[in-house]
């Protein structure tokens, strides 16, 4: 490896797959023909150790090196072996015959049994019906299966207290394939209480061969609520690839918002990065584009370039305002190509924005420049990946719309090792972005990570949400989600509390799916002063794949708090 960061991404895989420790490139890369392997167009192996933690998703790594064991790194073969046995046994997994909620906590949102885990969360209630709550989730309990899909979906018509029904995306031809959901899931409502989900859909042995895509999928409360759940196709009826990747690209961190952008009525804009590799080093640059939609996906637009020349634009946030302008933001990664202590890695968040009813944007704003980022490090005590995934939301404050954007930042980075006491970072525009106020730190001491922030339409606060170990003083480990109400005249925190009655073991779950990977994001929602949070935690018992005793397993929670 050329840098030390590769080291830890390199980390992270074995963790998610179940491996044991660290290897270096030397001791665990497959010969781009060893067995099982597959070439990108290119002739490189179509994922590189280098692209684990500065571009993939890891749900895509793992989905990568279970079709292609010889691209593993040699020790995590044995564990890939053990995961193919594991097929059949989740292939019988039947669903529990009991309703979500009945877990330890009461605020479980599936209905399952296996032990497999649920993470990366995402979460949309109905503005017009506050009962009607869609969840997103990586949801590994068909992961083994040949086709399968691992974006689940998850419904309540009772404001969260219940599930009525779950599944997953179904399948999308994707320039002549089909591809199953795979990954990066993310949920909306329309103001008519119409529901949206995203999904990544590429080909899970290779998302550089030109046939991987996003998809967004359409469908009623009603008919989700009554449809057969599973990957069921007649569950989400409206569905369509809205950018598809030529060879050599894969697209890759989706995201969505529906709502009504000027004289253009109610659209969909969706933002993802266009990840291309350069075959004569291997390295790959990343761009960040968009497309609109009509609100019954019938049309879309051709993708819109919305990073410009950055070479390396990633994960993307939209919001279509009360306004019904379209706000955009990026993070754009610097020094990133190899380690050097002079010029650290940095990473600048970027904002662009359309009038409403238009697909042409604005020039760029950097919005801050990050000089400690939660990027190609890991947590001082925690080894699961934190990628510096920063959100905005948008309010009309005195008359005039508010443009918030929330990331965190690492206190210290003592060597570029490790990535201590990130704190929870605020930044508000007034001006579409030409200026910025000061940087509030929104969080109160300890390690913070995976923010989120939403607008309450029908309240008088923002909601603000993350993952806090500051209830862990002595090892800075176990966590706990906090959420916060934000005063949007001030931008200052109006008031904060624990979400979670006891922290959180996040190494107790037994999944070699879910060891070392707790997603990239969670998602909070708010309405009428209430906040809807979508989060994963490790509380429940289960037998794993129904064998051994009960353990904790990774789930995915909702809980509503006051804000």
């Amino acid at each position: 490896m050329k840098k030390h960061a590769a080291w830890v991404a390199l980390a992270l895989v074995v963790f998610v797959i179940g491996g044991i420790g660290i290897a270096s490139a030397d001791s665990g890369a497959g010969s781009p023909s060893g067995p099982g392997g597959r070439l990108s167009g290119s002739g490189a192996p179509a994922i590189a150790p280098d692209d684990i933690e500065t571009y993939i998703s890891p749900s895509v790594i793992l989905r990568y090196w279970l079709a292609n064991p010889g691209q593993a790194p040699a020790v995590l073969r044995p564990q890939l072996r053990r995961a193919e046995a594991l097929a059949a046994v989740t292939h019988r997994l039947p669903a529990p015959p009991r309703a979500a909620g009945s877990g330890v906590l009461g605020d479980v949102f599936n209905l399952d049994a296996s032990g497999l885990p649920q993470d990366e969360e995402s979460v949309a209630v109905c503005h017009s019906s506050r009962q009607v709550v869609l969840g997103g989730t990586n949801d590994f309990r068909r992961v083994l299966q040949p086709g399968a899909g691992i974006t689940g979906w998850h419904l309540s018509l009772d404001g969260g207290r219940n599930l009525a029904n779950e599944g997953l995306l179904p399948p999308l031809v994707v320039n002549g394939a089909t591809r199953p959901s795979s990954g990066d899931p993310v949920v909306a409502t329309s103001p008519a209480c119409r529901l949206y989900a995203g999904s990544l859909n590429l080909n899970p042995e290779d998302p550089f061969d030109g046939s991987s895509g996003i998809g967004v999928y359409r469908t009623t409360p009603a008919g989700l609520a009554s449809c057969p759940g599973g990957p069921a196709p007649s569950c989400w009826p409206t569905r369509r690839v809205v950018a598809t990747a030529p060879p050599g690209h894969m697209l890759d961190k989706e995201w969505l918002d529906v709502g009504p952008s000027g004289a253009s009525g109610t659209v969909v804009w969706v933002v993802f990065a266009d990840l291309t590799r350069d075959p004569s080093s291997g390295r790959e640059t990343s761009s960040l584009k968009a497309v609109r939609c009509a609100a019954t996906l019938a049309l879309c637009t051709s993708p819109v370039l919305i990073s410009g020349s950055d070479r390396h634009a990633q994960l993307g946030d939209v919001t279509i305002g009360p306004d019904g302008r379209v706000y955009i933001t990026w993070s754009s990664l610097l020094n990133i190509e190899q380690f050097d202590p002079a010029h650290p890695p940095e990473v600048i968040h970027k904002l662009r924005v359309a009038e409403p009813g238009r697909t042409s944007f604005g020039p760029q704003r950097v919005i801050d420049r990050e000089k400690r980022p939660i990027f190609n490090l890991k947590l001082h005590a925690n080894d699961f990946r934190v990628p510096p995934y920063a959100k905005n939301t948008v309010r009309i404050v005195a008359g005039r719309p508010r443009v918030f954007l929330i990331w965190e930042g690492c206190r210290a980075e003592p060597l570029g090792f490790a990535c201590e006491e990130p704190a929870i970072k605020l930044r508000h525009s007034d001006d579409l972005g030409a200026s910025w106020s000061r940087t509030t730190v929104l969080s109160a001491g300890g390690d913070n990570y995976f923010p989120t922030i939403a607008n309450d339409p029908a309240g008088a606060r923002l909601a603000a949400a993350w993952y806090t170990n500051r209830f862990d003083p002595r090892w800075h480990h176990r966590q706990d989600v906090e959420l916060v109400g934000i005063d949007p005249a001030t931008a200052t925190v109006a008031s904060r509390q624990r979400v979670t009655p006891f922290s959180n073991e996040p190494d107790a779950d037994p999944s070699p799916f879910g060891i070392g990977f707790i997603g990239d994001y969670i998602e909070v929602a708010a309405d009428g002063g209430i906040g809807f949070l979508h989060y994963n935690m490790n509380y429940r018992e289960e037998a794993f794949l129904g064998l051994g005793f009960p353990v904790n397993q990774q789930d995915n929670y909702l809980s509503k708090r006051r804000i």
